[in-house]
């Protein structure tokens, strides 16, 4: 053995690391913390979809479970769609629904091309009363529905709109929250982009069709998502503008079957379902883009 191994001290084994948990801006999180947090989290989703879960359980029980049983029972024991098919024999829910999509199609469309044009005006264009613009839609949203939901049926009844679905789509048409969101959403472009185009000789229309459109996607998306979801969920207006059952959407439909089987909740939950159904769908198509809309307006590279 030579004299380096002789005096070579013996190594002292290393004793492994503990897994380090970092957020997201790299600082060390305690496990009791992480901990902590997923218990919040576990609650506020029993919190929201508990209730969901709970109808869409009831929807799909047969009339022989009970669901009122101590300690509840979310699965069902024998899963039948014979609710569904009660409730679409009960009331004409499909004609309903379609009369619903109608709205809330048209609400998207006009919330979308209304308040991106109204958006990119107040936030990119330069002319008097701009600012005076921007206050009365923050001023609109300070009034509530309630106040002014005699006027927007006087003049339905003027505009010989009442008993129509174009009467229920007018007032809500453009929404004054929707315009501020693309307000914020084209101010947060840089201006250079812009000017860039300018000098390459590009309209207002083409810098705002082929530059700031396309940059604020998430947020067109947002608007979307909260404008179908306004119209499908809306009841007071089309309960006072609709008087023809075959006009009726979905919420006044659904209302009437509760008022009139309000002992039978199984019938009820699957009408629940049929009217939550389409809001999971487009928020699972949107979704993407819907927490895309955060950054809007970083320049990509």
């Amino acid at each position: 053995m030579s004299v380096l191994e002789k005096t070579r001290a013996p190594e002292k084994p290393t004793a492994p690391r503990e897994p380090r948990v970092t957020d997201e801006h790299g600082r060390r999180v305690r496990v009791w913390e992480l901990a902590l947090r997923y218990v919040l989290l576990l609650a506020v989703l029993a919190l929201t979809i508990g209730p969901f879960l709970w109808q869409l359980s009831t929807s799909l029980k047969g009339p022989t479970e009970d669901i009122y049983s101590s300690p509840p029972t979310f699965l069902p024991g024998d899963p039948t769609l014979h609710n569904y098919e009660r409730v679409a024999d009960t009331i004409p829910v499909w004609d309903y629904a379609l009369n619903s999509l109608k709205v809330a199609t048209a609400n998207v469309v006009t919330n979308c091309v209304g308040s991106a044009l109204a958006g990119y005006a107040l936030a990119r264009l330069r002319y008097r009363g701009r600012r005076v613009a921007t206050l009365a839609f923050i001023l609109a949203m300070l009034v509530p529905v309630e106040g002014i939901i005699i006027a927007q049926f006087t003049t339905m009844r003027e505009l010989g709109l009442n008993n129509t679905l174009i009467g229920v789509v007018l007032p809500g048409c453009i929404g004054a929250m929707n315009v501020l969101l693309m307000r914020n959403a084209f101010l947060n472009l840089p201006y250079e982009i812009e000017e860039a185009a300018f000098v390459d000789g590009a309209n207002v229309w083409q810098r705002f069709l082929r530059i700031a459109l396309p940059s604020v996607k998430g947020t067109l998306a947002v608007v979307a998502i909260f404008a179908f979801m306004g119209a499908w969920d809306d009841f007071l207006w089309p309960l006072i503008v609709l008087s023809d059952p075959s006009r009726f959407t979905l919420t006044i439909g659904l209302n009437y079957l509760h008022g009139t089987f309000a002992g039978d909740e199984r019938l009820v939950a699957a009408g629940t379902i049929i009217a939550v159904a389409p809001l999971i769908a487009l928020f699972a198509c949107l979704q993407r883009y819907f927490f895309r809309g955060v950054g809007e307006g970083a320049v990509k590279g």
